[in-house]
């Protein structure tokens, strides 16, 4: 009988709606909130609100097309070579994605199969049965691949950029609050899903158990987050021109995995914008950009992390002092403290205690193409994201 950790449920069949929820929610919110500042004269706040969007959704169209293109290729994927994939030829793919509507596409395509395993289950051999269930995580393990990097491309910033309009101009509405608290829900949803479907859908790593542990890396991850974007709003209030210091982590970011060699994708072109999106992520957090052991990496990024965060309430202070008396000063700068070091306190119990170790089949291969028979790309791109 086939395991249950190995198997596509109905749980995770509505996970995979409330996924979507979240997702339609923090787009909806994002763009209602451009109009509402376009409307009442903020164009550079509706513009930027309006690229965070843009931007986020044109990279994820982008890797999905890709993969759609090269699952096309691959026999393993595509035995018949019939130039279809879920039953569209590259015409179609590429009006769909110029609609912005790939994601969403997936989504149904997800959906629509996994209906049909999970609520009408048929007796099938327990060899066959395993395979549709690793097809199935496959294609969530892509959808949610896509979903993270949507999320730090648009709503890990747009929650910054809303955070300094609230601080720094003290403008707040119901909408500008609906669209942080649907960015802050929608980066808590993207990364457990991830890391959940990641380590379901290679049945060569052992699966991340739910309940406490994955409760602990939820409260690491959203904790050392939420602390790292405070901190930076509070040095876009000291000066917009914090966002020159930003620049320099993005590019340090990015030459690191120019440096370690990342090959995530098929082409050099969509390598370099793999690359591009890292840099963005280590903004924000820790990102295991080649899937190898980087404990020492993450050590150090750790601790510029605290350092930043225990920096910008300080020189904010000392730079300006009349921020003393701000209401948001002191409530923020425990936010920040209290968010860093239980964050941190979190990241080594989840490391130390319930991070899942070894193999549960076999030794992983080397990164890479190099294996003598060609997997499925959907296999290839997950071998390097196995910490997040």
């Amino acid at each position: 009988m086939l395991q249950t950790d190995s198997e596509f449920t109905k749980t995770r069949w509505i996970c995979t709606i409330i996924g979507l929820g979240f997702y339609l929610v923090d787009i909806v919110t994002d763009v209602g909130l451009a109009v509402k500042y376009f409307l009442v004269g903020n164009l550079v706040w509706a513009g930027l609100t309006l690229l965070f969007v843009v931007v986020g959704s044109a990279a994820t169209q982008v890797f999905s097309y890709t993969w759609y293109r090269d699952d096309m290729k691959n026999p393993l994927v595509n035995p018949g070579g019939d130039k279809l994939i879920s039953g569209m030829n590259r015409g179609r793919l590429i009006g769909l994605h110029v609609l912005q509507m790939g994601i969403f596409t997936r989504y149904y395509h997800l959906l629509k199969a996994g209906y049909m395993v999970v609520w009408f289950k048929s007796p099938e051999t327990v060899e066959f049965s395993r395979d549709v269930h690793l097809v199935l995580f496959g294609r969530a393990t892509d959808l949610s691949m896509l979903k993270l990097f949507e999320t730090f491309l648009e709503s890990a910033p747009q929650l910054l950029f809303q955070m300094y309009i609230l601080l720094a101009h003290g403008h707040k509405s119901t909408i500008q609050c609906i669209c942080m608290v649907g960015s802050f829900i929608n980066i808590a949803w993207a990364i457990v899903d991830f890391r959940r479907c990641l380590r379901r859908s290679l049945p060569q790593v052992r699966e991340m158990p739910s309940g406490l542990p994955t409760f602990v890396y939820l409260l690491y991850k959203l904790l050392t987050i939420t602390a790292h974007i405070l901190s930076l709003s509070l040095f876009l209030v000291l000066s917009p021109y914090s966002t020159l210091g930003m620049a320099v982590v993005w590019l340090a970011g990015t030459l690191w995995a120019y440096w370690v060699r990342t090959d995530f994708c098929m082409s050099k072109g969509l390598e370099r914008l793999y690359r591009i999106i890292v840099g963005v992520v280590l903004i924000f957090t820790f990102f295991n950009v080649k899937g190898q052991d980087t404990r020492w990496q993450m050590a150090v990024y750790y601790v510029l992390f605290a350092f930043v965060n225990l920096s910008g309430p300080l020189l904010l202070l000392l730079v300006r002092p009349e921020v003393n008396a701000a209401e948001y000063f002191w409530p923020v700068t425990l936010l920040i403290f209290g968010g860093t070091v239980l964050g941190l306190a979190y990241l080594l119990l989840y490391y130390t205690v319930y991070h899942p170790r070894g193999r549960s089949l076999q030794a992983d291969e080397v990164d890479g193409h190099m294996g003598q028979e060609r997997e499925p790309d959907t296999m290839l791109r997950m071998r390097n994201f196995l910490q997040l």
